[in-house]
């Protein structure tokens, strides 16, 4: 498992991030979302360790686990039909490599092949009852579906077998947050922050519910903390702006409204706080 990134949670199995680790999903802002999110190679490292690790398949050819990380690194450099036939090979080797199944599960999510990735999320869960991983992204799929009870049990789930994971809290506070129940989400937030307060994604999220509850000088703070992590973050501006503006700040609303549009003019949040700033009309910000 690779090390915690600054920027993004650690992967679930090897390097693939589940939705909603790098975005609050309750909005309709920005930029399509992607389904799932690979760590950043920023250093060329993974086209090394590709060729040390087909080396390593050469010396262990019946190894899964050596495919597996494999098919991670493929996964890292955006090569997921590689990838995935990696996982497909870990898994004729061993049929219950848990792992492998909840890699390739978030591999399909990522090229939208959602229908796949629950049956590998399910194979998962199978081959492995206590593999918290294939809870958590079978559970951020079912809330892209909407099928919100099966995923607060996936996530009641994961949360105990993993009570310290980061991942798992971060994903039921997104869940209660899509549901509109700010306060629960905004503990589990709080609890995602204590295990791992060096990422941004939860800041943002929670910085949204106390948004929601009106709670505006808590929400800057939360909002101020995303951007020291990632001052490109487009949504965690355009959400500064929205708690600026109810706070009555109209001027810092409209330059955070502006800095987000810079970084993604396609922001709606953005573009309609700045509209609503320029004589346009309101528009809801969360969806129930």
């Amino acid at each position: 498992m690779f090390a915690p990134s600054i920027r993004r949670f650690a992967p679930l199995s090897l390097t693939l991030v589940a939705l909603g680790l790098s975005a609050c999903g309750t909005t309709s802002s920005g930029p399509a979302q992607r389904i799932a999110v690979v760590e950043e190679d920023t250093q060329g490292t993974s086209t090394v360790n590709i060729a040390s690790l087909s080396d390593v398949i050469q010396r262990n050819p019946n190894d899964p686990s050596a495919y597996n990380t494999r098919g991670a690194a493929y996964a890292r450099v955006g090569n997921y039909s590689s990838a995935m036939t990696d996982f497909t090979k870990a898994v004729q080797l061993d049929p219950n490599y848990a792992p492998a199944y909840t890699n390739r599960a978030l591999a399909l999510r990522q090229t939208n092949r959602n229908d796949q990735a629950l049956a590998d999320f399910s194979r998962a869960i199978q081959a492995d009852p206590n593999y918290g991983p294939a809870y958590i992204g079978r559970a951020n799929l079912y809330r892209a579906q909407n099928q919100f009870q099966e995923a607060l049990s996936d996530l009641n789930m994961a949360t105990r077998l993993l009570p310290e994971s980061a991942e798992a809290l971060h994903s039921r506070g997104l869940l209660y947050q899509r549901q509109g129940m700010h306060q629960q989400a905004i503990l589990d937030f709080d609890a995602t922050i204590d295990r791992n307060p060096f990422v941004g994604a939860p800041y943002a999220a929670r910085g949204q519910s106390l948004v929601a509850t009106n709670q505006y000088d808590k929400a800057i703070e939360d909002f101020n903390a995303a951007l020291n992590v990632d001052s490109k973050d487009a949504n965690s501006w355009a959400w500064r702006g929205v708690a600026m503006e109810r706070k009555g700040d109209r001027s810092q609303a409209l330059e955070s409204y502006t800095r987000a549009l810079s970084i993604d003019n396609s922001n709606s949040v953005a573009r309609q706080g700045s509209s609503r700033l320029q004589g346009g009309g309101v528009a809801g910000l969360f969806r129930s």
